[in-house]
């Protein structure tokens, strides 16, 4: 046993047989949380066999690697010749781990969100490594092969993190593998102020009242503050300033019209922001979550292109079309998104109301709600 060493909990199927391990693993022989004892079962280097692990599944429940091997495991995952959802499922789990840490309201402290921060960085880098050979398009069907969790903010902030990265590098090929990673983690992290706000109202998808969703507005501001307040002590390849505006600003729009300061246009919303508006905008209409329908591909650029200039940044709204592959059919429905929509509520119905083909033609303007439970209630 190794003493005061943390551990993390790897899936079978995601441990690699037939060539050295990089990493050790280890299972727990008390059934006492108190009293957790973690021995050694392989140690890193040796040869793993198929035989040897259907072994170790038979006779143990779970398995683990240490944590201060955590970014060996990754490294060695984004090397190996798997497959790319076993890669991404990989790396999802560390996210998930990090980001459980961050929004446990019981045991959070600034302390334990630094220590996250820079687990986070690991984890982001591994995303950038798998990902250089992805683009937009070859991400969105990615992700969709992957399994989600229970909690939205959970899935919604490693998806935005992975699209931060490749919407980056595709408005800025020749970005340092420093900047998509700086993308990346303020994608991961864009909701962190969601922590001080009530879970039952993060996670109520029937409609908030005006008071909660002027409480939810306010996670900007405390994500800010939990960068910025001075206590937040990272390694010096992090530049929280920028985490944070990313943080901060994300909720901007760029006609002036977001929340938390209202500002405006390129001058005043960091290029990062504006991608994560981006990223944000497209996985929470595109990705299946708590409400029962989402937009096609066809359907969300459609959506999306109506908000251009409003909401998102033009220019790099027009390079993220460019890299997404959709055929614009005759039969997609023409679809608004209503105004108040916000990427961060898990609406049980997204708020779309459908244009009827007949009107549009004769430009009388007239809309036809498509669901009016979807509406807000705001």
């Amino acid at each position: 046993m190794e003493k005061r060493r943390s551990f993390f909990s790897v899936r079978y199927d995601l441990i690699q047989v037939g060539k050295p391990l990089a990493y050790d693993l280890f299972v727990n022989s008390s059934s006492i949380k108190e009293k957790e004892k973690f021995v050694r079962i392989f140690p890193a280097q040796g040869i793993l066999t198929k035989e040897d692990l259907e072994d170790y599944h038979r006779k143990y429940f779970q398995i683990y690697v240490p944590e201060d091997q955590r970014s060996i495991y990754l490294r060695s995952f984004v090397n190996s010749d798997t497959s790319e959802v076993n890669k991404a499922t990989a790396i999802k789990s560390s996210a998930l781990d990090y980001l459980n840490n961050i929004f446990d309201k019981d045991q959070f402290s600034t302390d334990y969100l630094s220590q996250s921060i820079e687990g986070c960085k690991e984890v982001v880098g591994a995303m950038v490594d798998m990902l250089d050979h992805h683009n937009i398009d070859s991400l969105r069907n990615l992700i969709g092969n992957l399994s989600f969790h229970d909690f939205y903010t959970y899935d919604h902030s490693i998806n935005v993190s992975m699209y931060c990265i490749t919407i980056y590098k595709a408005i800025n090929p020749k970005a340092s593998r420093s900047q998509l990673i700086h993308a990346g983690l303020g994608g991961l992290l864009h909701d962190l102020g969601k922590v001080k706000i009530p879970t039952h109202i993060l996670n109520n998808p029937g409609g908030l009242n005006d008071e909660e969703y002027q409480m939810i507005k306010k996670h900007p501001d405390f994500g800010l503050e939990l960068l910025l307040n001075g206590h937040c002590e990272v390694s010096d390849d992090i530049d929280l300033k920028i985490i944070s505006r990313i943080v901060h600003e994300h909720h901007e729009n760029i006609d002036g019209t977001g929340y938390p300061a209202k500002l405006k246009g390129k001058e005043q919303i960091h290029l990062l922001a504006r991608v994560c508006t981006i990223a944000d905008f497209f996985d929470a209409i595109t990705t299946k979550r708590s409400y029962n329908e989402v937009l096609s591909i066809p359907e969300a650029m459609n959506t999306m292109r109506k908000f251009r200039s409003i909401k998102l940044d033009p220019d790099i709204f027009d390079i993220f079309d460019q890299h997404v592959r959709y055929v614009r059919a005759e039969y997609t429905r023409d679809l608004k998104l209503s105004d108040s929509f916000d990427p961060t509520l898990p609406y049980a119905k997204l708020p779309i109301e459908e244009i009827r083909k007949i009107e549009k033609e004769l430009d009388f303007g007239k809309i036809k709600v498509f669901d009016p439970s979807a509406k807000k209630k705001v």
